[in-house]
């Protein structure tokens, strides 16, 4: 006897006044199997999951329980029938313990009262099967944005789960919480529970996928088993296009040395030294929590130095602070959009000129700033960036992660600007926008700018760059070029104790 599938939808779709946001889509996820939602930002992932989660309902079509037509007029609705889901935008109160986040609403209760002790004792079993490293009674306020993914995580995972729906779970997660989590998604496949898993990071795929379906402007294109399928096929897919067209080949021009760095020491930081040329790409390639980052951002004066110099331009800015370091012509992309790149209680237009702004205060109206000249600024800016003409008024927060990062992109241009520090530049951005990106990458270097590319995305760093420094235990374990840049001995250096050169 074939049992039918966990949960399963047929024709469904969502419209908008204007929009089409799912058009009939059939998908079926079956017990004990991770099935991947691959596409790019708005090709209608987070819509199909919203109305399996029980947050949004369809506009036609129906979804199935195990054989049963269900409809859900909320997430607690969704969960009386076990199904939890995972949201990539986090649901925690802040000013709650994790313990109590993780049980709002469940509290287990002694007679009338909430047993604050049972419920401490019921979180840390929790994190101790996931081996996650969180104190129960912590105030969720203090907790570091991968911390607050793993309480998110643990949430789901105390119910009584049929069907487990996780949105991007690992974008904050070091490599090392990745495979306890990985670890935790196996144990459930083997207990019967099916996993609807949605994320950008196709290394992913191979360790945890059973199937794949892909997404294309809210309709499916297609489910593919994991074990008939490849990268070059699922981003053909995706995108409509090639691999060979995502990543595109970058002249490499011989310029003099913009930036020298010597010695410089850091806390959890090894003596590190190297040279960053005009018109090249210096990839830098480390798991999580190597260095990586840690290094450049000692170098815009984010970390405290310990010791060693920093000369850019001729000019020494070792004991420099961040907004000379700017002003000087460095400008560095931070991973955290969110918290650290852009005002998201501002318009993209707003956004992008600030620094504009900065740059055109006309003398000659004695101070006040020429808006006409920002407004003109900022709408070539936008076009740089392909940023649609809708998306400008709009606040940032109400954008999708591509188009956050495309505003974040295009305030590096409203200054001047020799060397472009990119840290993961394409964090949580499809294919699509990456592209996009991936071209400003390579308009910057062709033009004679230095480009440093920090990435845990070993093809980006391949593909992009023309020179690789490769991270391991806090130090630089290999320095790498031409036909020595192989994905077999950078991830050969990434556990390196020793530090190298090639």
């Amino acid at each position: 006897m074939t049992h039918p599938p966990l949960i399963q939808t047929t024709a469904l779709s969502k419209s908008y006044p204007g929009v089409l946001a799912l058009d009939a889509v059939d998908l079926d996820l079956r017990a004990g199997e991770v099935h991947v939602l691959f596409g790019e930002n708005g090709a209608g992932k987070s819509t199909l999951i919203s109305m399996l989660a029980g947050s949004n309902t369809p506009s036609a079509g129906n979804i199935q329980l195990n054989g049963e037509t269900v409809s859900f007029k909320s997430v607690a609705d969704a969960q009386k029938v076990g199904i939890y889901t995972v949201f990539q935008e986090f649901s925690l109160i802040p000013t709650l313990t994790v313990a109590q986040n993780i049980f709002l609403g469940k509290e287990p209760k002694r007679g009338p009262f909430i047993d604050h002790r049972a419920m401490r004792t019921k979180a840390a079993a929790v994190f101790a099967e996931l081996d996650f490293d969180i104190d129960p009674q912590a105030l969720t306020a203090g907790l570091s944005r991968a911390q607050q993914q793993m309480v998110e995580i643990a949430k789901a995972f105390h119910g009584d789960l049929s069907v487990l729906i996780l949105d991007e779970p690992t974008a904050s997660l070091t490599d090392r919480e990745v495979d306890h989590l990985f670890d935790f998604i196996k144990r459930l496949k083997a207990d019967g529970v099916g996993i609807l898993y949605i994320s950008h990071r196709m290394q992913e795929f191979a360790r945890i996928a059973d199937r794949i379906t892909v997404l294309r402007d809210g309709a499916k294109i297609g489910t593919v088993n994991m074990a008939d399928t490849n990268d070059a096929a699922l981003v053909e897919m995706m995108t409509g296009r090639s691999i060979s067209e995502i990543y595109p080949k970058i002249a490499k021009r011989d310029g003099e040395v913009v930036m020298q760095v010597k010695d410089l020491r850091a806390p959890r930081l090894h003596p590190a030294s190297f040279e960053i040329r005009a018109g090249e790409v210096l990839g830098v390639a480390g798991l999580v929590g190597s260095g990586k980052s840690r290094l450049f951002r000692t170098i815009m004066d984010l970390y405290p130095r310990t010791s060693g110099s920093v000369t850019f331009r001729g000019r020494d800015i070792s004991r420099a602070p961040t907004r000379e370091i700017i002003q000087a012509g460095v400008y560095y992309l931070s991973p955290d959009r969110k918290h650290e790149g852009l005002d998201l209680a501002k318009s993209s237009n707003d956004n992008l000129a600030v620094n504009p702004m900065m740059a055109r205060l006309d003398e000659r109206l004695r101070g006040f700033v020429n808006w006409s000249a920002v407004r003109a600024a900022t709408d070539v800016t936008a076009d740089k960036v392909e940023l649609p003409q809708g998306y400008r008024p709009k606040l940032v927060s109400q954008l999708s992660g591509g188009n956050q990062q495309k505003v974040l992109f295009g305030k590096a241009f409203g200054q001047p600007v020799d060397l472009y520090i990119f840290d993961e530049p394409t964090v949580g951005v499809d294919m699509g926008t990456r592209a996009a990106l991936y071209m400003m990458i390579k308009e910057l270097a062709e033009a004679g700018k230095a480009v440093v590319l920090i990435s845990s995305d070993l093809p980006e760093v391949l593909n992009l760059s023309h020179r690789a420094l490769v991270f391991a235990h806090g130090r630089i374990s290999a320095e790498l070029d031409g036909e020595s840049m192989t994905e077999e001995l950078i991830l050969k250096h990434f556990f390196d104790e020793t530090g190298a050169t090639a």
